[in-house]
């Protein structure tokens, strides 16, 4: 059994880790959600993949989350007759909806949706916002524009628009068919790209008909201005730092961060923290010292969990990358620094019996010989409030659901576990007790908290706590069941 560490690791899977003894080596090195990127490869890519997660989980009786990673609308300019141009600060040019090949004076932009949302005075960027440019004048057909960051202009380069929100759906075509295919085959997250808006959520959410959780991926700056509400309606959220770098000034995008870590936090729902933490091992062993600090202040910050994109997908180290990552994260966490900067960002709103409940059980583990919070859930609402409190101890998600585990499998400091279902308290301590001791998170001296629900196998019911011996002959067998 893997040693205990609170923050998870997701590991995207491509061509450097598609098969199944690679990707198993990543979870025993320290993954704990593989990612499929519908970016890139085919369905048949992506089911070969999910086949051998699951039977990794099998082989290994471990529940793993499965996040597919839908690409969302991709804005990019058409082709030029000569391939490339160089565009110099100051010169004029024109993106338009004509189809011809594009000059040093101009291209198209296949794109009509942009030039209805743009106004005198819009920013435009082109190849990740290495080529910026200003809009001088508009219609529904052209946008006339000055160069204010001049660069390489080349076929078919990305470009983002940040100041203003596009009439796009969150959703293209593509992605509805791999939305219904991701769903389908059986994944447990849905991260959706392009978020602008709350109803950009509330469609994915209607198409997955809750067979997935919906993760929503704050990448542009509409997201960040309406964060609230579209935390509100998703399930969790992925930090795009990569994204949010090009469309707002660097220097904005760390402050962010931890605004939206403690937001989500807050609201018991898993924040992921992604893009470049460990670039450089793509193709370097070795990290520099920047990425590790950049991993360490994600931990420190309290993430739910951090991400590896092309470091294990398309690198030459995918493997050496995750044990980097858990090596950090397990010296952060050893740290005593970052047990006081986690309390001291610990927000008290609690609202509920289940609130009650959970703030309990960490003061218990905190101020007694406490070795583990099990956690008996039907929905996974529970576990998540545990999370939501940090505590100094592990948290054992246990339930009869493998759904509602494997998405508990993002959520920080949850080791999860299937049991067999419940239909009375005293069951609910023994297997507690049980599966403590057999994933070596207590001992037979030890005393371990409990919280369960009754009625049982029923949502939304957390109201009892119990601290409980893990020395079976002292349980009370009289006691009310």
């Amino acid at each position: 059994m893997r040693r205990h560490r609170n923050i998870k690791i997701v590991a995207t899977l491509g061509p450097s880790s598609s098969d199944y003894d690679t990707i198993r080596a990543l979870f025993e090195a320290g993954a704990d959600v593989f990612r499929l990127n519908m970016s890139h490869g085919d369905h048949a890519d992506h089911k070969a993949r999910y086949d051998a997660i699951r039977q990794i989980e099998q082989d290994l009786n471990r529940p793993i989350a499965i996040l597919a990673d839908l690409q969302g609308p991709k804005l990019r300019v058409g082709v030029f007759a000569a391939g490339e141009h160089e565009l110099e600060e100051g010169q004029k040019f024109r993106f338009d909806l004509d189809k011809a090949e594009g000059d040093a004076t101009r291209v198209t932009l296949p794109h009509a949706e942009i030039f209805a949302a743009l106004e005198p005075g819009s920013e435009l960027l082109v190849n990740d916002g290495k080529i910026r440019l200003k809009v001088d004048e508009c219609g529904k057909d052209f946008a006339d524009c000055t160069v204010t960051v001049g660069g390489t202009i080349s076929n078919r380069k990305g470009v983002n628009v940040p100041d203003v929100v596009l009439p796009l759906a969150a959703l293209s075509e593509k992605d509805r068919g791999d939305l219904e295919f991701a769903c389908e085959l059986g994944v447990d997250w849905l991260a959706l790209s392009f978020v602008q808006r709350p109803e950009d959520v509330l469609e994915a959410r209607q198409l997955a008909k809750g067979r997935a959780a919906i993760l929503s991926k704050i990448e542009k700056p509409a997201a960040v201005r309406s964060f609230a509400d579209i935390l509100q309606v998703s399930d969790g959220i992925m930090v795009a730092r990569g994204d949010l770098g090009v469309e707002l000034p660097v220097q904005s995008v760390p402050p962010i961060q931890k605004r939206l870590v403690r937001q989500c936090r807050a609201a018991a729902k898993p924040v992921i923290v992604a893009t470049q933490m460990l670039e450089s091992m793509i193709e370097s062993p070795v990290p520099t010292r920047a990425e590790v600090s950049d991993v360490a202040n994600a931990i420190y910050e309290g993430a739910d969990a951090i991400m590896l994109s092309a470091e294990s997908a398309a690198g030459d180290y995918p493997i050496e990358a995750v044990t980097t990552m858990d090596h950090v994260a397990r010296s952060v966490e050893s740290d005593p620094t970052y047990r006081e900067v986690i309390e001291a960002s610990r927000r008290a709103d609690r609202k509920t019996v289940a609130d009650g409940i959970v703030a309990a059980a960490r003061e218990i583990a905190e101020t007694t010989d406490i070795s583990a919070i099990c956690a008996h859930t039907q929905s996974g609402t529970t576990v998540s409030l545990v999370a939501r409190e940090r505590p100094r101890v592990p948290i054992i998600a246990l339930s009869p659901i493998s759904t509602v585990l494997r998405r508990l499998c993002l959520t920080w400091g949850t080791h999860c576990v299937v049991t067999a279902p419940l239909s009375r308290f005293r069951e609910a301590v023994i297997s507690g007790v049980r599966i403590s001791k057999e994933f070596g998170f207590a001992t037979e001296a030890q005393q371990i908290v409990i919280t369960a629900g009754v009625p049982f196998n029923v949502a939304g019911t957390t109201n009892i706590l119990r601290v409980a011996t893990c020395d079976e002959r002292l349980i009370n067998r009289d006691e009310t069941e």
